[in-house]
């Protein structure tokens, strides 16, 4: 029997879900470009404002949290290189 997209979203309220992986925290930075830097083809870029926000394995988790899942996040947080 084929169940629509509602009723398969309304089921993670029931629903314990283990998330496995890699725990990211994203970094937006936001602003204007001035200039190509001289250096590198880059751009020099002056920081209005910048945003985190979960990535990965972690955006998974907040996404079944958001709808309505008992989960829990299982991964390694530390710094990278």
């Amino acid at each position: 029997m084929k169940q629509n997209l509602l009723e398969i979203i309304n089921q993670f309220k029931y629903k314990k879900i283990l998330v496995i992986g890699d725990i990211i925290l994203d970094e937006y930075i936001y602003g204007n470009v001035s200039r190509i830097s001289p250096e590198a083809p880059i751009p020099v870029i002056h920081v209005k404002r910048k945003k985190y926000v979960f990535g990965g394995a972690a955006n998974v988790a907040a996404n079944i949290e958001s709808l309505g899942g008992d989960v829990t996040l299982l991964g390694f947080i530390g710094n990278d290189e």
